[in-house]
């Protein structure tokens, strides 16, 4: 299923999407949707950027939590955050795609085998077929790495089936 979608992620990663972390956090997230056959996201630089404004702020005031809605009308957010050098991206994306044990397709927010669908919040927002472009951003300070994925439009809607 995902030599299907591989043509796509070529033309996904732009050249506007050159850094490599860019390519690898979309390249995850989207082998985890065709695995659920769902359309892989596109990257889109103004989710990034409106991404990146979150990621900075968390870095500068040193604190952690999700942006206030009125900042991201339209737009889902997966956040993680670590020690500073400690992670590679690959433990950051995968933390949210690990979520996947706990995940049963359903109508949101019933799609969880513990009854905490923030137990699945981000996996659900990475393999909901609502979503359909995603941009994300990391930065760091003296202690910490905040990484931020916005995804329009949102996945997590009550009443909607996921995937």
């Amino acid at each position: 299923m995902l030599r299907r979608f591989l043509p796509l992620l070529a033309l996904v990663a732009s050249p506007a999407a050159a850094q490599s972390w860019e390519r690898e956090a979309l390249a995850m997230q989207n082998r985890e949707r065709a695995a659920w056959r769902v359309p892989p996201m596109a990257w889109d630089l103004g989710l990034a950027a409106s991404a990146d404004r979150w990621a900075a702020e968390l870095a500068r005031t040193n604190r952690w939590g999700h942006s206030p809605r009125s900042w991201r009308p339209g737009q889902g957010e997966n956040l993680w955050m670590g020690s500073r050098g400690a992670y590679p991206l690959a433990a950051m994306v995968g933390s949210w795609i690990d979520e996947r044990r706990w995940f049963r397709p359903g109508i949101f927010p019933n799609v969880t085998t513990t009854r905490n669908w923030a137990d699945v919040g981000h996996y659900t927002q990475i393999i909901s077929s609502r979503s359909q472009r995603v941009g994300c951003a990391m930065r760091s300070n003296r202690s910490w790495t905040y990484f931020v994925c916005r995804y329009s439009p949102p996945g997590n809607v009550d009443g909607r089936p996921i995937p």
